[in-house]
This record gives structure tokens, sequence and C-alpha cells, in this order.
């Protein structure tokens, strides 16, 4: 439907500009309370990305548990929110004795931090947009890049980051390179490797919202995926980051009517699908929830709780709204020092619908799956 693709754009292009001016004028991050000790992460600058807002249906918000109860600031705190205003944060990864992250915005920002506590800003990716961009994504001119995701492989790091336009399929997935995070590092220098992955309108796919990972065996892959035909895998070179061959075989492993942003953990045997379901960049009003499934081969296929394969529409209810903890989405996992942190972004119904990122301690039951505290 043409006007609701352009009324969606639109409204998402007037929340960009608008956060870009709020985060201008008020760019303190502020310490969290001092009774929370799991890891925080960084401030937004930039408009939300996750793509196709298109023809997604009203889907109301999901609520995981039963709502907690309280002042509101302390039962946002209870539910993990960190005072960082961000949108669609990487994992964290490790550089040296800093914790950094990566989030949607022009350049690819980034934040980083001593201890999960304290954030600090950090130099952009990107001073220009590369040259790839313009070829690939011409109406990408702002260089505004979506969702990154980064990893830690051998000598150098990994990242990974989309340029599209709101509801559009011309899109294109990139590679950037560094042999360190830390820019007072000599060696300090992040490279353009170029587009690893691009869709156009002649695609059932969307390539946006990258996702590395590693399996069992060391191998490099690359989930993405936004809409559409849903969420897509790849396998990457490790010697390059990039795919392995244009005609490398694509994987599909989840489909849903409103899809994006998926992630892979792998776990004791098993791979874990996290997907978002719903509708984001829309303050209280949005509808995201992140939905988990599982299988025995990083290629699929990936079953919820009740058996029901994510390209069926399948999807367990992993994390949802609970009071003005508002469409968690953009999920990751951060395993150290003998614990393991679920981070993802929510928008807070007690600041007009502004994005934060939320931190909660991750267990998994007996069965095998997934939670996090359900605090009271």
């Amino acid at each position: 439907m043409p006007f609701l693709r352009a009324q969606a754009s639109l409204f998402c292009a007037l929340v960009a500009t608008l956060a870009s001016a709020l985060d201008a004028a008020n760019i303190t991050v502020a310490t969290p309370p001092a009774n929370i000790t799991s890891p925080p992460v960084a401030n937004l600058t930039a408009a939300p990305a996750t793509a196709n807002l298109t023809a997604a249906p009203a889907v109301a918000n999901v609520t995981a548990s039963t709502p907690v109860t309280g002042d509101p600031a302390a039962v946002l705190a209870r539910l993990g929110k960190r005072a960082a205003r961000i949108h669609d944060p990487s994992s964290i990864v490790k550089c040296g004795a800093e914790y950094w992250i990566f989030y949607t915005g022009i350049g690819v920002p980034c934040y980083h931090s001593p201890d999960l506590v304290t954030w600090t800003r950090g130099p952009r990716v990107f001073n220009q947009p590369p040259s790839w961009v313009a070829q690939v994504v011409p109406a990408n001119t702002r260089g505004n890049f979506w969702a990154p995701d980064v990893i830690h492989l051998k000598d150098k790091y990994l990242l990974y980051y989309a340029a599209s336009t709101f509801g559009k399929r011309i899109s294109g997935i990139g590679l950037a390179t560094n042999p360190t995070l830390d820019p007072a590092d000599k060696n300090f220098h992040w490279t353009d490797q170029g587009v690893v992955v691009q869709s156009s309108n002649e695609d059932d796919f969307n390539a946006i919202d990258p996702a590395v990972t590693r399996d069992a065996d060391g191998n490099l892959w690359l989930a993405f995926g936004s809409y559409w035909s849903g969420i897509k895998l790849i396998q990457l070179d490790p010697a390059t980051g990039k795919r392995l061959a244009p005609n490398s075989p694509m994987y599909s492993l989840a489909h849903n009517h409103d899809i994006e942003a998926s992630y892979i953990y792998f776990h004791d045997g098993y791979y874990y699908l996290f997907v978002n379901w719903g509708v984001c960049c829309k303050g209280v009003n949005s509808t995201y929830n992140i939905r988990v499934g599982r299988g025995k081969k990083i290629t699929g296929p990936y079953l919820d709780k009740t058996g029901v394969d994510l390209l069926q529409d399948g999807g367990t209810l992993f994390l949802g709204a609970n009071g003005n903890f508002i469409g968690p989405g953009s999920a990751a996992i951060l395993a150290d020092g003998g614990s393991s942190w679920f981070s993802c972004h929510f928008y807070d119904g007690t600041d007009q619908g502004r994005s934060y990122v939320a931190i909660r301690p991750l267990h998994w039951a007996a069965d095998g799956w997934p939670f996090v505290d359900d605090p009271k």
C-alpha cells in the first residue's frame, strides 16, 4: 500500500530528526542506580534502525509476564533499564580492558566502558560514507547506518552494518575491519571492506539487520533480514569476513508477517534464534516483542517450545512489553566472567517513548531454554 509506506517513512524521518535534536541538546550518559550491577550500554544520536514498516498490521503489545508494580523508575530499573539512550545495539565485545558497543546512527557511533557501568563516547566508524553506499543504496545520502553487529575474530574486529531507507528493499550490508577498537592504539584504523550482501526490489528479502556469529566448529555466519520472506543466513569466509561466493547458499530460517532483528547464539548443543515480531520506531505505540526458537544445526530448522517451525510463523515469546517497558528489540547475549547478560533496547513509557538499553541477567532452564529474571 504506497500511501501507508509513505506515511511510515515520513513518520520515521520525523522521529529521526527529533531524536537527533534532543540528543544533541543533552548528550550526558547518566550513571545507573547504585543497586544495579549488570552492564549498561550506549546513547543514540540518530534515527532508529530496522526497516520495513510497510504493511505490518497493528500488533497488540505483548506482555511476557505479570506487570511489575511500584514506583515507575524503580520498576524500569528492575526490568533492566540503563540511563543510556540507544536503538539497535550491537553485541558487546571486549578489546583489552574495555567493553565496546556500536549502534544505529550517522557513521556508526559507539561507546566504551571499563566496567560495563560507566560509558564514554568513542569515535564514529566513518566520517564519510563508504563509496559502495552511493552505488548500492543511492537514497542513503547521510551515512545513517542501521543495526550494526561486531565480532572479534583472530587478530581483528569485524563490524557489519546496514545501509537502506525506510520501507525499501534497496539495501546493503557492509563490512569494516579494525585490528583494535582502542583509538589510542597506533594500529587503530577502520578499513572499509565493501558490501557483503545486498538486495533490490527484485529480491524477496531485505539485506538489513546483520547479526554475525560462529558455529560450534568455528565457521563464520551472517543472519539478516526484515519482513518480506523473513530471516536469511549466509556463510562467510573467515579470511575476508565476506560471503563465501556471490552465489553461495542462502538459507531461510524464520518467517512472520512482521519479522526482523535476528540473533543466533549457540549453547549446550543448540543454536538459539532470537527474532523480533511487531513494529518498531513508534515510541509507546511500538509493538516489538522478542521470540525464540532452537535447532541442532545453524542452518535450521528452528522450532519453538511447542514444536512449530519458525519458518511456519513459530516463535516462543521470550520478552514482551511490561507496563512502561515497551517494545523490546535487538537481542544480544554477553557471556563474561562466568555470567551471561541479555541486552536489548526498549521504549520508555515514562519518557515519551524514547528508546533506552536494557540489560538483564540471562539464565538457562533445566530444559535448555533461555530466560531472563522476572523481577517482583
